[in-house]
């Protein structure tokens, strides 16, 4: 059974409803990502993911691609 794991990440430049399906929608897309909730008010995307199929940095690039860099 895959063991997953479950990030919290700051993404600072998420600010309307057009960012949070946008980067809900990227996450979406990856595999095996599950559970993505961004939550606006505090600039924060939490999601699930199986570290053996996808690595979190590829997951950062990911959201840096669509234009939402994660904040370090």
């Amino acid at each position: 059974m895959p063991q997953s794991q479950t990030v919290t990440l700051t993404v600072p430049d998420v600010d309307c409803d057009h960012c949070v399906k946008t980067v809900s929608g990227v996450l979406d897309q990856q595999p095996s990502v599950q559970d993505v909730r961004v939550d606006l008010d505090h600039k924060t995307v939490t999601f699930a993911f199986d570290p053996q199929e996808v690595s979190l940095e590829t997951l950062e690039s990911a959201l840096d691609d669509a234009g939402y860099p994660v904040g370090k």
